[in-house]
């Protein structure tokens, strides 16, 4: 449901009665959650939001979002956990494991097929038609996604462990974690079982996908008590075999990718740092805590694809990473207050940051659903154009323009050049001045001017004419048919805002003129700014929105629409109300 980019339509705190109905609706969704989880779950007091968007097929999602990491969302009145809370409460529904090459394809849309799951030494969970499950890989039993059973436990060992098994909503690495802290799944430890023992539940064994076939044979009945032995000496040594198989798979693969997962870590995590240190942080954002530096510029550094997870690195730690880089004199951490550092200094002109080439921005650039394809925002080329009105018709008629044409500058320079050349209007003594004739009487002077003004210069004619005339501008998106329109476009707008307990909002507008989604840009926003914002409807404009975001974040904004959006800067009012450095935002 969330393989790719969804629309977030809005996103707002939740009020103290929503949340109790929330906690009251997880307690009746999940009878194996107590009072006390259920309560750390859906806190009292902590910040708990309320996002509602629509996944890529059109579907209208509600998620609950609380510290910062989506918790729960809900589809058709249903409740389902995400893996952010799965990884809390990893026996909150019943879990049926894969195989770790499976998660790649789970990611990317697809259902769990039979054929891919592993069967537990004690056997399958059991589990209905329709009821909500858990899935997670072997070794870990932290799910990494959630899915509703398509078939009976009973039906599933009927049917031979073949066909669709579970219709996967939500995964790890899909697009609804991504909309989190990005953290990798922990590591819980499968629950301890006693070895089973074969001669009393046959097939109730873990099995190769490859041996599954011969495996299937256990369950058959009405065989001699000869011919059952033959099959279960026969599975228990095949067992044996892909059990060591698989465990010298499994070392052989960490010993050998372990250091060079690592070594890719660390490559990927110097390439944010320094990519964000060129291109994202500025002397004015200085001191910048160290976990804002983390998650509002390095995680947005990271290339399309990759997931940065310091906790892979040799580092391990943010802190101890960042100890490392000071010492290569590019940055100075300091400890501001007890427990919380910041960075209080970084020298731009060192080689490793002069050095670095910032690659071309592909993340920032704004998806733009267009059926099922994604592409970057381009801004649009903006032309100011003039109409010619009705008092204005006699002027340019000679030139084959009538009333309502639309003319760039340039040309109506053309038309009245030509037309005082043409009707032989250019002072004789003084090439700079111009005789008024009477359609230019008419049509650029004043009533009181009419018997007082007989000449004009060549730049004031010009400047009269263009006043006289209607203004107008011409909008095109790459791809598409111009859009011109009457009037002057409007810029887009941001406001600062004052708010109850004094408290500031940023409220911007007008962005659907420029091609941009409201709706896109506040869930950019969102996780830029790390702050919650809303979308509006805006008052006194019909058919727009407005995004309001919490706080003073006009920096971020500039950053977005001048640096990544490449909007002009004259077509952007409000740039000004930035906060001043070294003031508290």
């Amino acid at each position: 449901m969330f393989a790719k980019a969804f629309r977030v339509k809005s996103n707002t705190a939740i009020k103290g009665s929503d949340r109790r109905k929330l906690r009251a609706d997880v307690t009746a969704a999940f009878p194996s959650i107590g009072t006390d989880q259920a309560s750390e779950l859906v806190p009292g007091k902590e910040e708990l939001n309320v996002v509602k968007l629509y996944a890529h097929k059109g579907d209208a999602v509600t998620v609950y979002v609380s510290g910062g990491n989506p918790i729960l969302f809900e589809l058709e009145k249903n409740l389902y956990p995400t893996v952010y809370s799965l990884w809390s409460y990893p026996d909150l529904l019943p879990t049926f494991t894969t195989w770790p090459p499976v998660l790649e394809k789970l990611a990317g849309g697809a259902d769990l097929m039979l054929p891919g799951l592993v069967v537990p030494p004690a056997g399958l969970p059991p589990v209905q038609k329709g009821d909500l499950c858990a899935i997670a890989l072997v070794g870990n039993r932290a799910p990494i996604a959630v899915g509703v059973a398509a078939m009976s436990t009973a039906e599933m060992l009927t049917s031979g462990l073949r066909g669709r098994g579970f219709s996967v909503l939500h995964t790890y690495q899909d697009h609804l974690w991504k909309s989190g802290d990005k953290s990798s799944p922990p590591s819980i430890a499968p629950l301890a079982v006693s070895p089973p023992d074969l001669s009393e539940e046959k097939g109730c064994v873990q099995v190769d996908p490859g041996l599954h076939e011969d495996m299937r044979h256990l369950h058959l009945k009405g065989e001699d008590e000869d011919n059952g032995e033959v099959l279960q000496l026969r599975g228990e040594k095949a067992l044996s075999e892909a059990s060591e198989d698989t465990s010298v798979g499994l070392l052989n693969q960490d010993s050998a990718g372990s250091k060079a997962l690592h070594e890719q870590m660390d490559e990927l995590l110097q390439r944010c740092f320094l990519h964000a240190l060129k291109s994202r942080v500025r002397k004015a954002d200085l001191p910048l805590l160290t976990s804002t530096f983390l998650g509002s510029h390095m995680f947005s550094c990271c290339p399309e694809g990759q997931q940065l997870d310091i906790k892979k690195s040799s580092y391990r730690k943010l802190s101890k990473f960042l100890q490392h880089m000071q010492q290569e004199q590019i940055i100075q951490v300091k400890e501001l207050s007890k427990g919380v550092e910041s960075i209080v200094a970084v020298d731009w002109k060192h080689p490793r940051i002069t050095s670095f080439i910032t690659p071309e921005p592909s993340l920032a650039s704004q998806p733009i659903q267009e059926g099922s394809r994604e592409q970057p925002y381009h801004p649009p080329d903006i032309r100011s154009l003039y109409c010619v009105p009705a008092s204005m018709t006699l002027l340019f008629q000679e030139s084959g323009h009538k009333k309502g044409s639309f003319l760039e500058g340039s040309e109506v320079r053309t038309v009245i050049i030509n037309y005082a050349k043409n009707n032989d209007l250019v002072d004789a003594d003084n090439k700079n001045l111009v005789k008024l004739d009477p359609v230019l009487y008419d049509c650029i002077l004043e009533k009181n001017e009419k018997h007082t003004v007989l000449k004009l210069p060549w730049d004031s004619l010009l400047t009269r004419c263009l006043e006289k005339l209607q203004p107008a501008y011409q909008v095109t998106f790459p791809g598409q048919e111009p859009i011109v329109k009457k009037g002057k476009i409007c810029p887009i707008d941001i406001i600062l805002a004052q708010r109850a307990s004094n408290k500031k909002v940023t409220i911007v507008r007008n962005l659907e003129a420029y091609g941009l989604d409201p709706c896109l840009v506040a869930a950019i926003l969102q996780q830029r700014c790390q702050a919650s914002t809303t979308v509006t409807p805006a008052p006194g404009a019909k058919d727009s929105l407005q995004v309001q975001i919490q706080g003073n974040q006009v920096h971020h904004l500039s950053r977005l629409l001048l640096d990544e959006y490449q909007l002009p800067r004259k077509h952007i009012q409000g740039l000004e109300k930035a906060p001043k450095p070294g003031k508290k935002k």
